[in-house]
């Protein structure tokens, strides 16, 4: 996997746009972010200004790190900051990295912004990092994202149990899914399949 520079990933497509985060994206990410059912899942709970503030700051002091890449996503169609994704657990020597804190304003669910973003990603991770593998979690419980990301066509490992504590205390338990380079062009043509007819 390549060294990357952080600052330099920006990925268009026809209707998401996957920027860097900055500081000054924070107050869009609250307004796209007011929804609660966002944060069902979550470990945290973004119920104020000052909730997104740290959840920027400490994206951001974890990109300083190394330790992730976080994006806004801006929709190009409604000219809107519509949420959020990031590439977290990233292991440079081992040449694989999860995609995740991916949250959405719930009038883009089901609409192509979800499968144009992880297409990116995928894309990006695996054509421009040459990744071995990369990953995704979700709670066992969160059917919709279970959902889309078997949709992408990811493999399910199987669940790590009591794996992070949630905002409202619940201990969950997520299932874990993964997409391997030997696998990448045969999702790559199925996410492009869904794209053309989204």
């Amino acid at each position: 996997m390549k060294e990357m520079d952080f600052n330099t990933i920006d990925l268009i497509g026809e209707r998401a746009h996957l920027m860097p985060l900055i500081r000054e994206h924070t107050e869009s990410l609250f307004q796209a972010g007011l929804n609660p059912d966002i944060w069902r899942f979550s470990s945290r709970k973004i119920e104020t200004r000052e909730d997104m503030e740290k959840l920027v700051e400490e994206a951001l002091e974890n990109k300083e790190k190394g330790l992730e890449v976080p994006f806004i996503i801006y929709d190009r169609w409604t000219n809107k900051v519509v949420g959020s994704t990031r590439y977290l657990n990233i292991s440079i020597h081992h040449r694989n990295l999860e995609i995740g804190w991916t949250w959405l304003s719930p009038e883009v669910w089901r609409t192509r912004i979800n499968t144009e973003s992880k297409y990116m990603l995928l894309n990006h991770g695996f054509e421009s990092l040459n990744t071995l593998r990369i990953q995704f979690k979700a709670d066992i419980r969160n059917v919709r994202s279970n959902q889309a990301i078997e949709r992408l066509g990811a493999f399910r490992e199987g669940v790590l149990r009591r794996d992070r504590i949630l905002n409202d205390g619940h201990v969950r338990d997520a299932c874990i899914y993964s997409i391997i380079k030997e696998e990448w062009p045969t999702i790559r043509e199925r996410l492009r399949g869904f794209l053309t007819k989204e």
